[in-house]
């Protein structure tokens, strides 16, 4: 049995068999990911697919204005290669680094190679696809139905469970970049969560202190997408 190396957290490549594990080692390259890095841009080439060990990862729609949206949050629990899946070969969308860490790339002519002889690798990523577009469904129904502060405890919480301890590296420009809101509007839902002991916000970083109370906080989507990821891929998403 090939052991997997201590720098693979990736749960989607964890949950491979341990043969196919082995016949994938040498194609897999670890690297640091930084926040605010863009690993793939809107309309450029889908060279690489990237499975995230820690830190996350935002697909981003670009709009003519400038203007940026978060459509979905990518994890250790999923992959970049949602579009080469399909067999997509440009992004439609920006994957931004959102959270400082690591991951493993795997180029596209691997991934396809992969996808093709491995049948619990296609499963695996069948799954993950299902359980984004779960996600992406769940968060466009919740934009329109909750409110900032709800959101903002949904997505806080959501970076929580993909960290590896209660700091999040994160600006407040950065988050009101992905909630579609004004900064000022994210700097007073954070100091409300101050004061009521949820959150310690600070410059470039929020500190979890309650999730329980984030939990209260937040909106009934947060735990609908656990509940449908964990559906998808109970054996890579721990709930």
């Amino acid at each position: 049995m090939t052991s997997a190396p201590s720098w693979l957290r990736n749960r989607i490549l964890l949950a491979l068999p341990a043969s196919n594990l082995k016949k994938l080692l040498s194609d897999l390259e670890p690297l640091p990911i930084q926040r605010g890095q863009v690993l793939v841009d809107a309309d450029a080439a889908l060279d690489s697919v990237y499975f995230p060990d820690s830190g996350v990862l935002s697909v981003v729609s670009l709009y003519e204005n400038g203007d940026t949206i978060e459509m979905a949050t990518i994890g250790r629990e999923g992959s970049t290669g949602f579009q080469s899946f399909f067999g997509v070969d440009r992004s439609s969308f920006r994957l931004l680094v959102q959270i400082p860490g690591s991951a493993t790339r795997l180029d596209r002519a691997a991934f396809n190679r992969a996808m093709k002889s491995m049948p619990s690798f296609r499963n695996l990523m069948s799954a993950y696809v299902h359980a984004l577009l779960e996600q992406v469904m769940v968060s466009g129904a919740c934009n329109g139905a909750h409110d900032v502060k709800q959101r903002l405890a949904r997505w806080i919480l959501m970076m929580g469970d993909r960290n590896d301890g209660d700091a999040l590296a994160i600006t407040q420009t950065l988050l009101a970049e992905m909630l579609g809101v004004q900064r000022p509007t994210v700097t007073n839902a954070l100091k409300d969560f101050g004061r009521e002991g949820l959150i310690t916000p600070g410059r470039g970083e929020v500190v979890l202190l309650d999730r329980a109370g984030l939990r209260r906080a937040s909106c009934e989507c947060y735990q609908a997408v656990r509940n449908r990821t964990a559906t998808y891929l109970p054996k890579t998403y721990e709930t």
